[in-house]
């Protein structure tokens, strides 16, 4: 009896030996979380790419339409920049940033950068700033640190070539900072915060000496 229950065991053992139908479903098992790790990567990488092309828009596009405030103005006095003008600008960025909790994870800095008519030094004359992330401009502000007080401020532009502005004239200078946040939270990635700059010259005439004129400004910087 214990004979033929060896032989019976060693005969199963062979079949089951030879029995190759389960080989494709215990491989696929073994390379299935290399795989998806693979997959989850590329979907993480191609997300942060989105973002900070988004992020780059948004530094453009603000720059852009700064320049252009008072370009349809009609009037025959020379258009300022004013409080209403700054929200208008800032409102279409936030409508960028749709969906990406900017508010709370973004930081938008929008600098007019001038040039003195005395000293012929570049400084800032004005700036505004949107979101709540704890960023300041790496350039300076518009009060202690304008280029007029402060460090000398030889342009603005993290290029080895500074972008400066002309006499009687304005460059619109926008750094955008965001604090990305991974699909997976920092499972792949470490969650970095992006840095984008945009500038456009002034595309018209307009009256430089006021700086920002009128009142119900929502976006100073603090």
């Amino acid at each position: 009896m214990l004979n033929r229950l060896s032989i019976s065991t060693r005969q199963a053992l062979r079949r089951l030996a030879a029995d190759a139908s389960g080989v494709s479903v215990v491989e696929f098992a073994l390379v299935m979380p290399f795989i998806l790790s693979i997959a989850l990567y590329g979907l993480e990488v191609a997300y942060m790419n989105s973002v900070d092309m988004k992020m780059s828009e948004i530094a453009l596009s603000l720059a852009d339409n700064a320049s252009r405030i008072g370009q349809t103005d009609n009037s025959v006095v020379t258009p300022t920049v004013s409080e209403a003008d700054i929200n208008e600008v800032m409102r279409g960025a936030q409508e960028q940033a749709a969906g990406l909790d900017f508010a709370n994870r973004g930081k938008i800095i929008l600098s007019s950068l001038e040039r003195d008519a005395a000293t012929g030094r570049q400084y800032i004359r004005w700036q505004r700033c949107y979101g709540r992330l704890a960023r300041q401009s790496a350039y300076g502000n518009d009060s202690t640190r304008n280029g007029l007080t402060g460090t000398a401020l030889t342009g603005m532009g993290s290029g080895a070539t500074k972008i400066t502005a002309s006499a009687n004239s304005a460059v619109m200078f926008v750094e955008v900072y965001y604090r990305h946040e991974g699909l997976l939270g920092d499972l792949f990635l470490d969650n970095p915060v992006v840095r984008k700059e945009g500038a456009f010259l002034i595309r018209d005439n307009r009256n430089l000496t006021p700086g920002i004129t009128g009142t119900g400004g929502s976006y100073r910087c603090t």
